[in-house]
């Protein structure tokens, strides 16, 4: 069915190493930085891939609006957010491309 020993051990040997490679991918992923923006660049928010926030920036211009501050800070955060996880989503993909894996079942499990 597997090809023998042989065959059994080539898979485990293969699971291994595509384990090792999606370890590898979500260290960077946890190293790396994006930054979110909203207002056209007034708002900058830089975020980790794990999601912690780490700089924001405001243009001077936006003091004087708390409102339109408040509004402009949550959609730069969400901005971030939504770069992380499309560059968590690219990533991941590049580690498990070559596995057919069912709809809906995503690495890490």
């Amino acid at each position: 069915m597997f090809g023998g020993k042989s065959g059994i051990a080539g898979l485990m040997k293969q699971a291994q190493e595509v384990q090792k490679k999606m370890q590898e991918a979500q260290d960077a992923i946890a190293r790396m930085e994006v930054t979110g923006e909203a207002g056209g660049g007034l708002i900058k928010v830089t975020m980790t891939g794990k999601h912690e926030l780490v700089k924001v920036e405001i243009d001077d211009s936006l003091m004087d609006d708390k409102e339109m501050l408040e509004d402009l800070i949550v959609a730069g955060v969400n901005s971030a957010v939504r770069k992380v996880e499309e560059e968590t989503q690219q990533r991941m993909a590049e580690v498990t491309g070559g596995l057919n894996l069912p709809g809906g079942m995503n690495f890490p499990f």
